[in-house]
């Protein structure tokens, strides 16, 4: 019986560390309005992800964008983190449609799904109409290199409505505000037969050695696979492919640089005559060259804080997890920063304690959506408090939250308006572990407390080599037997 007990510690001390990385496939809500996307998720924890496999095909659905979300989670100075990978979904008509099961590989790993009925209903007229056209739009007018004369007749090289566009959400910030950043390619509709990618993986690998900015920031939109949008420019319709694309948050003045980008394409020449016994297409290869790009920096306004203060738009939510309190008996406050900006480089709050309260250094939960090219999402810290003398505290006294505004152009304060009321009489003799510890210490009571053996994994070893030893020679006897 003992045997068998430290077999099973054995195998659950094995398994433990693969239960520790999760990995998993989220779908969306059914029904869904016609005008609203439908969507599949895969969620990592604790891992950084690497690689995985497309997104399955759905009937009656076609891809369309694809965006990821980051939630970190300090407490107890243990840290969680949370990567969220959207594929959005756009119903071509309405109806129920059956999502198959499938499987995904993550990191490897295989991950399956059991499917889903979906149902797809009627528009909603009430939200707000979806763009595709994304602002300033250019189209070069860099000439391409000329291609090489072919000899044969029978082909001809016709023009092409294609043009590689390095788009730059603003040409001027402050440092620390953040720049969207994105590499497009546009191909008309009617020329999808003229034009092919090649060599990619080798040439987006030299583009983006280009594109890195030495003195900035920089938070990255993930795709592993580069799908088409449709798009109207000018009038016409164009098939839009996503080569690349960031927020930058420039760390000083220096301007950032884009210099002229090259994307060197297959392009076909066609049959002049085209019969079915002879190819109509002939390969053949033109570079396209995107304009090259500044934006400009211009320093923050004199401050005391102006070299660390945080730079975006921001706002606060605060919140007491209870509004009185007796001395002695600690209480959560939750200072949350929410907004748009560069959420990583946003430090806890340090409060001024005032004579009566004990702050204890808070649990970090972090929240980050990349998506429309812009970077969304909240920082929360929850600090403990452990009150010592009764009376009415205001948390705006205790702490304030200096950043810079870049649409205004301004420094703001954000300030708690809370308050919270101590009651009962001071008790200088209260034991400090009256304070609410977390949750890893409320399950002390409901805990085994028998005693284990230290040498509890050498007789696991011992046992281990002696069924290993039993097994070798049961094998050399049958052998020698045979």
């Amino acid at each position: 019986m003992r045997l068998l007990t430290l077999s099973f510690i054995l195998c659950f001390a094995l398994l433990v560390p693969a239960l520790a990385q999760q990995v998993s496939i989220e779908l969306g809500k059914s029904p869904i309005p016609l005008n609203q996307y439908y969507t599949i998720s895969i969620r990592l924890q604790n891992q950084q992800l690497k690689e995985y496999s497309p997104f399955p095909e759905m009937e009656g659905f076609k891809k369309s964008n694809k965006y990821s979300s980051t939630k970190t989670i300090i407490t107890g100075g243990v840290t969680t983190t949370i990567l969220t990978i959207t594929q959005n979904y756009a119903a071509l008509e309405e109806g129920k449609y059956a999502l198959k099961p499938f499987t995904m590989k993550v990191n490897g790993q295989t991950v399956q799904s059991k499917g889903i009925e979906i149902e797809v209903t009627p528009l909603q007229t009430n939200g707000p109409p979806a763009s595709n056209v994304p602002p300033d739009l250019i189209t070069p007018d860099d000439s391409p290199e000329p291609l090489e004369q072919e000899d044969e007749p029978e082909f001809i090289d016709r023009e092409d409505n294609a043009f590689l566009s390095l788009y730059t959400s603003k040409k001027e910030v402050f440092v620390g505000e953040g720049v969207n950043v994105a590499l497009y390619f546009y191909l008309a509709e009617g020329d999808q037969r003229l034009l092919d990618f090649y060599d990619f993986v080798n040439q987006i690998n030299s583009i983006l050695r280009q594109l890195k900015q030495p003195n900035a920031w920089e938070e990255t939109f993930d795709f592993s696979e580069i799908t088409p949008e449709n798009v109207t420019v000018q009038g016409e319709r164009y098939l839009r492919f996503k080569l690349y694309e960031a927020v930058l948050y420039p760390l000083n003045r220096e301007p950032l640089r884009f210099p002229q980008l090259q994307l060197k394409m297959i392009k076909y020449k066609v049959a002049k005559n085209p019969t079915l016994l002879t190819e109509d297409r002939q390969e053949g290869y033109k570079t396209f060259y995107s304009r090259p790009r500044e934006v400009a920096i211009k320093e923050l306004p004199p401050h005391p804080l102006r070299d660390v203060v945080p730079v975006g738009n921001y706002r606060l939510r605060e919140r007491l997890s209870q509004r009185s309190v007796q001395v002695n008996k600690s209480f959560t406050y939750m200072f949350q920063v929410e907004g748009e900006g560069n959420l990583s480089a946003i430090m806890p709050p340090t409060p001024v304690v005032p004579p009566g309260l004990e702050f204890y250094p808070p649990d970090v939960q972090q929240d980050i959506t990349k998506r429309s090219g812009r970077l969304l999402g909240s920082k929360r810290f929850s600090y403990t408090v452990l009150p010592r003398e009764p009376g009415k505290y205001d948390m705006g006294n205790t702490m304030g939250w200096v950043y810079f505004n870049p649409t205004t152009a301004a420094y703001d304060t954000l300030r708690p308006s809370l308050q919270v009321q101590i009651t009962g009489a001071r008790d200088n003799d209260a034991l400090v572990l009256s304070r609410d510890l977390g949750s890893f210490y409320n399950i002390i009571e409901n805990e085994d407390n028998t005693l284990v053996d230290l040498h509890l994994f050498e007789e696991i070893r011992r046992y281990t080599n002696i069924i290993l030893l039993v097994l070798l020679a049961v094998t050399a006897f049958v052998f020698i037997k045979k």
